[in-house]
């Protein structure tokens, strides 16, 4: 070995515990310079540049070799850093209400590829997840990448540490389902490589939303969303998700809203998971769900197509004031410094902002003079890049280790 690689080789075993956050600094966009890379790790400059080429060299980011200074910059350039289009992918599963998807994320939070699956869930959780991971599995075949992990977005709270699915309350499966091991199980007999990760589709969709979207920055993450069917929330803090001591936090759809409201499924009346999800809006405008296409996508075109219909207006201010109470007794309680929301709760706040706004200021005890922001989320199928995120997480901690590789 010549002297200048033994320098590069010292630099980076100086560095080898900077991989790892260094990775993550470029998956969430923080670091797009190597200058800006050198500031975050708190390393010297050789020591940074070493770093980023042993990312390179794994096929996880690109460094530019061509630097450039920006417009009306001073000082010297520095090299451009990004994730690596072409390098490793995880693959991402979401099951629903109204059926499933499987997609390629690689890093950034970026879709590569995605494949919608059936329209109807079946009562065996065993049948569906092999289909979801089949379709995933094809995808993998069609784009020749290496796969990281696979991660499972489900519509359930799932219990730690068993990874069963709690209460799956609207799909047709048993209370329990051993969801993780399942989903496991059919990763390897696909064939996948990685580890295999199951979470909460809406605690994955604030996690994705804190590293990609609208949720950047935030110290104290709430995420409040309604898809196909039911409420969903999820916390995060400092940039970890909040899930309790068994999986189980932030179940926000059985606050009640409406005493005198619509059954709900866990037994009580008036829920936020019956109050203010897609059925509840429809029912509320007077229509009637047709089966041509999701509840949700049924809310999302009558919004679109017919927002001064009196009916959709009044339904409007039903869900958004319902929602609103709710929302307001959730920033009592955890004093979030941003509300994101997603679903058709996003769809909500587009239309009428002040009004949500208002209503959470009017209940909350620190009224309109401490009001949180609140925000849409912003990324398409955020579930499915959470799901990913849980995939990617140990190439972010230790990517040498994850990959199966020494230095270069």
């Amino acid at each position: 070995m010549n002297g200048k690689a033994t320098t590069t080789r010292t630099r980076l075993d100086r560095g080898r515990n900077a991989l790892g956050p260094a990775l993550e600094l470029v998956h969430t966009g923080r670091a797009p310079t190597r200058a800006v890379l050198t500031a975050e790790l708190g390393v010297t400059r050789a020591t940074a540049g070493a770093v980023a080429a042993e990312l390179e060299a794994l096929g996880l980011i690109r460094v530019d070799s061509n630097p450039g200074a920006a417009a009306g910059s001073q000082g010297r350039p520095s090299h451009r850093l990004a994730v690596d289009e072409k390098g490793p992918v995880a693959l991402a599963a979401q099951v629903h209400a109204d059926g499933f998807r499987a997609a390629l994320v690689g890093l950034g939070g970026t879709i590569v590829a995605t494949a919608p699956g059936c329209v109807t869930v079946s009562a065996d959780p065993a049948q569906v997840l092999g289909a979801v991971v089949d379709a995933g599995a094809a995808l993998l075949r069609e784009s020749g990448r290496r796969c990281v992990g696979a991660g499972l977005a489900a519509p359930s709270a799932v219990a730690e540490p068993e990874g069963t699915a709690l209460n799956p309350l609207h799909l047709a499966w048993p209370a329990g389902a051993p969801v993780r091991e399942i989903f496991a199980e059919r990763v390897r007999a696909a064939g996948i490589e990685g580890p295999a990760f199951t979470g909460n589709d809406v605690n994955l969709a604030a996690l994705a939303e804190h590293r990609h979207g609208a949720g950047r920055g935030a110290r104290d993450l709430l995420c409040v969303a309604t898809g196909h069917r039911g409420v969903g929330g999820a916390l995060v803090l400092d940039g970890r998700l909040h899930t309790g001591s068994s999986g189980l936090a932030l179940e926000v759809g059985h606050l009640t809203v409406n005493p005198e409201g619509r059954p709900c499924h866990c037994g009580s009346r008036g829920c936020l998971d019956v109050e203010t999800d897609p059925l509840a809006f429809l029912t509320a405008a007077g229509r009637v769900p047709g089966p041509e296409v999701s509840l949700l996508q049924q809310s999302r075109d009558l919004l679109r197509t017919s927002p001064d219909d009196p009916g959709v207006r009044v339904a409007v201010g039903e869900l958004i004031d319902r929602l609103g109470l709710g929302l307001a007794g959730l920033v009592n309680i955890l004093n979030p410094d941003r509300i994101i929301l997603g679903g058709l709760h996003r769809e909500l706040l587009d239309a009428d902002p002040e009004r949500l706004r208002a209503v959470v200021a009017d209940r909350s005890l620190w009224g309109r003079s401490g009001g949180v922001p609140i925000l849409p989320c912003t990324l398409d199928h955020n579930s499915l890049v959470g799901a990913a995120e849980l995939a990617w997480q140990p190439v972010l901690d230790d990517p040498l280790a994850a990959l199966g590789r020494e230095p270069a």
